[in-house]
């Protein structure tokens, strides 16, 4: 069954973002300012809404300088103590991820090998390195993969060991 944002995950959303969000037409906006640093952005979550020819999540996020989106989103990852959101999705073995900090900040991680969140992140190079190490969080509600080998398919956690 397809993750689809329900009215619990906007109430833990806005508790770790610190606003409360406002419904507008078919999203739930969230709006965040950090008046010391200057930032302001606004994250726009879709729940199950047409995208082309198939429904699924769309996160949106609008700063000063930047629109960012993120198709077919499978779920989101809260880390309380860092303040911040990470929602992702998968296809083909690919992850992307949008993290929302409460201070206002964003970070966008494309097209991720999932391979690299269970290696050794002290082999990669630094620039690979941090999109490893951030999208780490969501390798434990990962759906296992599914690989093909032998003319066989299993299945495959990818699991830190």
């Amino acid at each position: 069954m397809a993750f689809k944002f329900k009215q619990k995950d906007f109430q833990k959303l806005a508790k770790v973002l610190n606003v409360k969000p406002k419904h507008i037409g078919s999203s739930k906006r969230f709006e965040i300012e950090n008046k010391k640093d200057k930032r302001r952005l606004a994250v726009e979550i879709y729940s199950d809404i047409e995208i082309g020819k198939r429904k699924g999540n769309l996160v949106s996020v609008y700063t000063s300088m930047a629109h960012l989106q993120l198709h077919f989103c499978t779920g989101y990852v809260v880390s309380k103590m860092l303040g911040e959101i990470t929602f992702f999705g998968e296809c083909n073995g690919k992850l992307s991820g949008l993290t929302i900090e409460r201070e206002g900040g964003c970070s966008l991680y494309a097209n991720v090998d999932r391979e690299i969140l269970s290696g050794d992140f002290t082999k990669l190079g630094p620039e690979v390195m941090l999109s490893g190490i951030a999208l780490s969080l969501t390798e434990s509600i990962l759906q296992p993969q599914v690989q093909k080998t032998s003319g066989n398919l299993r299945r495959r956690n990818l699991k830190r060991r």
